[in-house]
């Protein structure tokens, strides 16, 4: 798997030597099943609605590829700026939710890397490519300026 990863990160860095970062594919993570299990009024728990709704989600992906200045940067990437989501017909309970699902949860993210560090990349062995540690670095270090 290591040695599948430095594939892309390699293809990644021909296509900036060549110029052409923009013929990259767009890269967002999304969580689709956080849940707060304390929030009794959630189905499930589950602060987002999936199905048709996450074509909300996917409205302001396209949006962010084609420029749109429709997101706020934090630690952990680019997040939609309150207003960026087109939330018209979106039940009451799950509105209430997005505050929640746009913050950065730092002590969260940190016992996170923590656990990649510890956990997922020794798997790899010598076959981890360094800018996988690199790029856990470089979150760590914005997480704690945070």
């Amino acid at each position: 798997m290591g040695d599948y990863f430095q594939h892309w990160i390699d293809v990644g860095a021909a296509a900036a030597k060549r110029g052409e970062e923009d013929k990259l594919p767009k890269i967002f993570y999304v969580n689709w099943f956080r849940k707060d299990e304390n929030n009794k009024d959630l189905p499930g728990g589950f602060m987002w609605p999936g199905y048709g709704d996450n074509s909300r989600v996917l409205a302001w992906i396209f949006d962010r590829c084609d420029g749109k200045d429709n997101y706020v940067d934090t630690p952990i990437g680019f997040m939609p700026k309150e207003g960026a989501l087109n939330l018209d017909g979106l039940a009451d309970v799950y509105k209430a939710q997005i505050p929640a699902i746009t913050a950065v949860d730092k002590e969260g993210w940190l016992k996170e890397c923590k656990d990649i560090r510890e956990n997922h990349y020794p798997k790899f062995g010598k076959h981890l490519p360094k800018e996988l540690s690199a790029c856990l670095d470089d979150l760590e270090a914005r997480l704690n300026k945070a």
